[in-house]
C-alpha cells in the first residue's frame, strides 16, 4: 500500500478496513502501553508514524486516568485529539497539544505547510487507533462539571479496546512524536509517564521533533521565544533568578527582566508546586524546561513570557 507521505494520501488510509489501516500505521495492540510502547515509535507519514510492541506482561498499573466514565464505539476522528462516539458525543483527548488542522486560506508559509501536515497525521494516526473501537474513557478532571469542557465535549484518557488488550491513545501519540504532553496533566505518576515519552520521541527525533518548527526553543533567544506568540511550545534554559513582587513570583531567564523570557507564578499556585516536589524560590541556578502558551507582556508587547499554572509544566531539565 502506498505510504502516507504526500498530500492526500491520508484519505487512502482512512477508507481502508480497521486492519489494513492498523498496518499502515505499523500499529498492534498493546498489553500494558508503557512496556509496550517503549522505543516501539517510528516515522513514516512525512516523519509522522508510531507503532507499540504487545507485550505478554501482566497490565500495569494504571498511570494515567481515573473512574470510568463512559464506554462506547467510535464513529469517527474529528482531528488529532477529538473522537465522536457512536451515541453522538464529542470526545476531547486529555493532556496533549496536536498541531491543528489545515485553515483554508491560511495556507501561505512553510510553517503552516508542516503545522497542517502534522495535523493531518496525528488525525490519521488516532484513526488507526480507535477509529471502529470500543473505548473506554477515563476521568481526567474530577473538577469537570459532568467531565465535559464548554462546548459539552467529554475530557478525558482514551483507551482503545481490542482483542481483549487496551491501547493507551495519549501515550502513543505522544511516543510516536505525533503529539506533545499539555501543559495540564492530572496527576503526577502521569505526568512522568507522559514526559518520560515525549523526551524518548524527542532523542529519537520522532514526528514532531524531526521538524525545527517544534524544536525546544532557547530561552537565551527571546526573539525566537516571541515568534512562537498566541503558540503552545517547549521552552529550555538556565534560570538566573526568581523573584517576588506582590502576588507573582517571576522566574527569570536572564538579569534584565525587561529584555528577557520570563515565567509567572501565582502566589496563591505555590503551595501546589512544593507538593509536587518542585520548590519553586530554589530555581535559581536550575535548568528548566517549561511548556505552555507563548505570551507577550512590556509596552511594546515585544518581551516574551508564560505563565505555569500548574507544576507539571515545568521539568527540571538538568536531571533528564
Amino acid at each position: 500500500m502506498p505510504s502516507p507521505h504526500a498530500d492526500g494520501d491520508f484519505n487512502l488510509i482512512y477508507n481502508l478496513p480497521q486492519q489494513r489501516r492498523i498496518a499502515a500505521f505499523h500499529l498492534a495492540p498493546m498489553m500494558g502501553w508503557w512496556d509496550g510502547i517503549r522505543g516501539a515509535a517510528i516515522a513514516a507519514a512525512c516523519g509522522f508514524c508510531c507503532t507499540a510492541a504487545a507485550q505478554d506482561a501482566a497490565v500495569p498499573a494504571m498511570a494515567c486516568g481515573g473512574e470510568p466514565i463512559a464506554q462506547a464505539s467510535v464513529s469517527g476522528v474529528i482531528d488529532g485529539r477529538t473522537l465522536l462516539l457512536s451515541d453522538g458525543r464529542g470526545v476531547r483527548l486529555a493532556a496533549i497539544e496536536v498541531p491543528p488542522l489545515a485553515i483554508v486560506g491560511n495556507m501561505v508559509g512553510n510553517s503552516e505547510k508542516a503545522s497542517a501536515r502534522a495535523g493531518e497525521a496525528a488525525k490519521a494516526a488516532l484513526d488507526a487507533l480507535t477509529g471502529g473501537d470500543q473505548v473506554l474513557l477515563r476521568q481526567a478532571d474530577a473538577g469537570l462539571d459532568h467531565n465535559t469542557d464548554r462546548y459539552g465535549r467529554l475530557v478525558a484518557y482514551v483507551y482503545a479496546q481490542r482483542d481483549g488488550v487496551e491501547l493507551f491513545a495519549q501515550a502513543a501519540l505522544i511516543e510516536a512524536g505525533l503529539a506533545r504532553a499539555a501543559g495540564r496533566i492530572d496527576g503526577e505518576s502521569c505526568a512522568a509517564e507522559l514526559h518520560a515519552a515525549e523526551r524518548t520521541a524527542r532523542a529519537g527525533k520522532l514526528g514532531l521533533w524531526g521538524d525545527p518548527y517544534y524544536e525546544v526553543l532557547n530561552a537565551d533567544a527571546p526573539v525566537d521565544v516571541l515568534a512562537q506568540r498566541g503558540r503552545f511550545a517547549l521552552v529550555e534554559g538556565q534560570v538566573v533568578s526568581v523573584r517576588q513582587s506582590g502576588a507573582t513570583i517571576y522566574v527569570n531567564f536572564g538579569r534584565r527582566w525587561s529584555e528577557s523570557f520570563a515565567v509567572t507564578i501565582s502566589k496563591r499556585n505555590e503551595r501546589s508546586f512544593a507538593a509536587a516536589g518542585l520548590d519553586v524560590m530554589s530555581l535559581a541556578g536550575r535548568r528548566i524546561r517549561v511548556r505552555g502558551w507563548v505570551e507577550a507582556r512590556g509596552a511594546d508587547g515585544n518581551v516574551p513570557w508564560m505563565e505555569a499554572l500548574r507544576p507539571e509544566q515545568i521539568e527540571i531539565a538538568d536531571r533528564n
